[in-house]
């Protein structure tokens, strides 16, 4: 609906031209006007607006809206019968006399249109034809407004939210099948409160659309805004989350029986390390003295209580209780078993102290043989006491290190004598590394 663009009221009389072009300007408006109303009368908001049982303040809105659109029709057959008064009147002559000048003038400039008054009140005023088509724009968009909005919150909305309850019943059926019930997992809960919130939300949209409308900051024009859709995100992203619990519950049935045999495998290893600790550690208090060897502790009996727990859950199904329970069980049995292995390399510490004594004592005896010094009387006499020491039971390791630090320094003294290298080695005192040289 536009502008009439006619000349200020109590100006002079009209000149038979600018009587044309004024009847012309409000022709095109009359036309724009009519259309107008005819496309608001058909526009599917208003059909759904006029059928349906609102509430709030959209119920609110409507009411006024309803009022505005029947001033529109009052106000534009006033303006009809107005403008085909104008019209016949100048359609009397080809060259109108001054007195129907004066009256031409007085019809489109002056307040000679007699219609309702706007504030409701019933009584009747005398405006100009500029300001009833002001009127009927402002009461236009008024009423566009409410109808556009609401009529894009319907198509919105509803629509989006009627697929994602869609979303919900398919969740909510592989929810049941794999024990996610309300009460007995979390993820049932949120189920159940998602749908009490999209049940209400739909219903709410319906009867009052524009309490879920954003005007568009800074826009006058008519319908200009967005559907406001922070309750229906916010159940998406619940239902989403439920979704990913639902998916991991269902990966757990199908990967259930893999990770119980890892989880029996797993503590039956630490199981074994435990008791090769204990055996270990008996054998450690016979063969070596003075030495203190850690405790080592019983096997995992509480572990295989839970495992045992896990494996009743997967023969009934509880697949929602068998989730978190397999998480906890993967987690401990590893530490479970790193505590046993730890607990093997402390106990069998002093054996590998022993063994590594023996090898270095046997290193130094073949470098000793290679030069044909093995029976000197010093060195075998040493050898034999370390040897002693480190094949008795139980091995007194202090004593052993020391003997067979002795038999070194005796084997380096016979092996580079005083003065210089031993057979034709390199001057300066230093043995041939790989020979000579006891480390």
């Amino acid at each position: 609906m536009g502008d009439d663009g006619a000349a200020e009221p109590g100006g002079p009389v009209m000149a038979r031209e600018e009587v044309d072009r004024v009847l012309a300007r409000f022709g095109a408006e009359h036309e724009a006007v009519e259309t107008s109303l005819y496309a608001l009368q058909d526009h599917a908001g208003r059909r759904l607006l006029e059928g349906a049982e609102l509430t709030g303040t959209t119920k609110e809105r409507w009411a006024r809206t309803e009022e505005a659109v029947s001033l529109l029709w009052t106000y534009f057959d006033a303006f009809t019968a107005a403008l085909d008064s104008a019209r016949e009147l100048r359609g009397r002559s080809r060259w109108p006399a001054p007195e129907d000048l004066a009256e031409l003038t007085e019809r489109l400039r002056g307040p000679a249109v007699a219609v309702p008054a706007a504030d409701g009140s019933g009584s009747v005023e005398r405006i100009t034809l500029a300001e009833l088509v002001a009127r009927m724009n402002g009461w236009y968009a008024q009423a566009l407004d409410t109808v556009a909005a609401a009529d894009s919150v319907w198509s919105a909305l509803p629509a989006r939210i009627d697929m994602l309850s869609a979303e919900l019943q398919r969740i909510r059926s592989l929810a049941h099948s794999v024990g996610v019930r309300p009460g007995e997992h979390p993820a049932g809960d949120d189920l159940e409160r998602t749908t009490a919130e999209l049940t209400a939300l739909r219903a709410e949209v319906v009867a009052d659309p524009l309490a879920f409308w954003v005007p568009a900051g800074g826009s006058s024009a008519p319908g200009g805004g967005r559907p406001d859709t922070v309750r229906y995100d916010r159940a998406a992203r619940a239902l989403e989350d439920v979704r990913r619990e639902i998916d991991a519950v269902l990966q757990v049935r199908q990967d259930a029986e893999q990770r119980l045999m890892r989880l029996r495998d797993v503590l039956s290893r630490a199981d074994r390390t435990l008791a090769e600790a204990r055996t270990a550690r008996g054998e450690v208090l016979a063969k070596i003295a003075a030495v203190e060897v850690p405790a080592v502790s019983g096997p995992p009996t509480a572990l295989y209580e839970q495992l045992a727990t896990a494996a009743e859950h997967r023969r009934h199904a509880r697949w929602h209780r068998l989730s978190p329970l397999l998480e906890s069980l993967e987690e401990r049995a590893d530490e479970e078993l790193e505590r046993a292995r730890a607990s093997l390399t402390a106990v069998t510490a002093p054996l590998a102290v022993r063994a590594e004594l023996r090898g270095r004592l046997d290193a130094y005896r073949a470098r000793v043989a290679r030069r044909g010094m093995a029976d000197d009387p010093l060195l075998a006499e040493r050898y034999d006491a370390a040897r002693r020491l480190l094949w008795s039971a139980p091995c007194d390791l202090r004593a052993a290190e020391q003997a067979v630090l002795r038999y070194r320094e005796a084997a380096l003294e016979a092996l580079v004598p005083p003065g210089g290298p031993a057979d034709g080695g390199p001057a300066g005192g230093e043995p041939a590394r790989g020979d000579g040289e006891l480390r």
